[in-house]
């Protein structure tokens, strides 16, 4: 009987264990996607900013000539 106690113990403690290192993996990851948050949104600022001073065609759109 103590045998199984003590292996249920272990086995909680491991278990604990790796919960808390998936908590720690999980509040960087966390952390990552907010950071990846604000790039991609200072990113699509520059770019409206970047179109809105454009007034010619589109890069990719053909001359009339052609």
């Amino acid at each position: 009987m103590h045998d199984t106690i003590r292996e249920l113990q272990e086995r909680i403690t491991h278990l604990q264990r790796h919960i808390e290192q998936q908590d720690r993996a999980f509040l960087e990851l966390s952390k990552e996607v907010a950071q990846l948050s604000a790039r991609l949104a200072r990113a699509e600022s520059k770019v409206q900013q970047m179109g809105e001073g454009e007034a010619g065609p589109p890069a990719d759109e053909r001359p009339p000539h052609w």
